[in-house]
């Protein structure tokens, strides 16, 4: 059976701005049956790295913090600590770099809680029984609210090909030691012909589990692959690419892995989940970076639904049947109906995550968009 997901484009009027627009949309996609009274109201999201821009506009969110206030219910924004060393590896860093772009009390109306604790350690063991995970390590203070609203921004992503609801209740809802136990089947490699020795990739590993060796009289740098905890930071930083995924059996690994740990998130709160996804600023990699590169397509809008699954596969279905933004880093698949997401993370087969999702009972890829028009929309002339 087909999942509703509902659709505002970014037009606004007189009648009607766009955050009371998105308020329309999240009341229309059934708010008032997921938050009730006085109940403890999680609303996860992405506050993003310091240096990067394309995170979900604060202002955005309090149209919704007002809306779930409205229900009677006690919302407070939230996320779990970064296994990788960055601005949001621990909790008073994770609260400045909320602050620094915009998550104050004073703009958002929710205070931030951030769900794992002061180190990522405050979590819960949930039951899975899935293919890959049998317990999983769930942040504390998601696990124990009554109800969630995922609030997701959705992009590329260097690891699953892209980044939108399921990625943001399997990843973002775990514990470090829950996005330990995730990655742990990702090790990267060095090509030596690219490496230049700079020592970049050592200085951010939050393990010391690589270290710059001499061979052929150049130093290189060298994994020990049993020290690695597979967080990807070393990827990310190198500025010649040197440091590379195995592209192997290890990525679909991955992906089934983080839509059990979704599954997991989800446990104890049937019937009590909201999902918000902006297509809106959508970037090549994660907010996790701390920068934010041209967008690959232009703005679309913003959808809500009740199910993960359906509103993912709506997002990735809009954004592929656009043409590419010509100033992107986008250089293949850039035709309206080409995989843009493929295009930009060829060795990610992406649609795993969607088909095991579906798998796992977390929705349907099978799904009706319904778009609300702007009130009082009329062009003159």
């Amino acid at each position: 059976m087909a999942s509703t997901v509902y659709h505002i484009d970014l037009r606004a009027t007189f009648q009607e701005s766009l955050p009371e627009k998105i308020g329309r949309l999240v009341e229309t996609a059934g708010l008032d049956t997921v938050c009730a009274d006085r109940e403890l109201t999680a609303v996860k999201i992405h506050f993003g790295e310091k240096g990067n821009t394309a995170f979900i506009n604060p202002v955005f969110v309090r149209k919704i913090i007002d809306k779930i206030k409205e229900t009677g219910a006690s919302p407070f924004l939230t996320d779990t600590n970064t296994l990788y060393a960055g601005t949001r590896s621990d909790t008073p860093s994770h609260l400045n770099t909320a602050v620094e772009n915009g998550f104050a009390y004073s703009v958002v109306g929710a205070p931030v809680i951030i769900a794992d604790g002061l180190r990522g350690h405050s979590d819960e063991e949930v039951v899975v029984n899935g293919k890959h995970v049998e317990t999983a390590y769930v942040g504390a203070d998601i696990h124990h609210a009554d109800a969630l609203v995922v609030l997701s921004h959705f992009k590329g992503h260097e690891l699953s090909g892209f980044g939108g609801a399921l990625k943001n209740l399997g990843m973002g809802c775990a514990s470090r030691r829950g996005k330990l136990a995730q990655h742990s089947t990702v090790s990267p490699k060095v090509k030596r012909k690219k490496c230049i020795g700079c020592g970049m990739c050592a200085s951010h590993c939050p393990v010391e589990a690589i270290a710059l060796e001499e061979i052929d009289g150049k130093k290189k740098a060298i994994i020990d692959p049993e020290t690695c905890i597979g967080c990807g930071d070393c990827i990310i930083v190198c500025p010649t690419g040197a440091v590379q995924i195995q592209w192997n059996q290890s990525v679909p690994s991955f992906l089934e892995i983080m839509m059990e740990y979704a599954k997991a998130a989800l446990i104890g709160k049937e019937g009590k989940t909201l999902f918000v996804s902006f297509i809106t600023d959508v970037s090549p990699l994660c907010d996790c970076i701390g920068h934010s590169d041209v967008p690959i397509v232009p703005n679309i809008g913003i959808l809500a639904s009740t199910d993960p699954v359906a509103i993912d596969q709506a997002c990735v279905d809009l954004v592929n049947a656009q043409a590419a933004n010509p100033g992107s880093c986008l250089k293949t698949n850039t035709a309206p109906g080409d995989d843009k997401f493929k295009g930009l993370h060829p060795h990610v087969d992406w649609p795993l995550q969607l088909a095991h999702a579906e798998e796992l009972g977390l929705g349907s890829r099978d799904y009706e968009l319904v778009k609300l028009e702007s009130k009082g929309l009329k062009l003159k002339g």
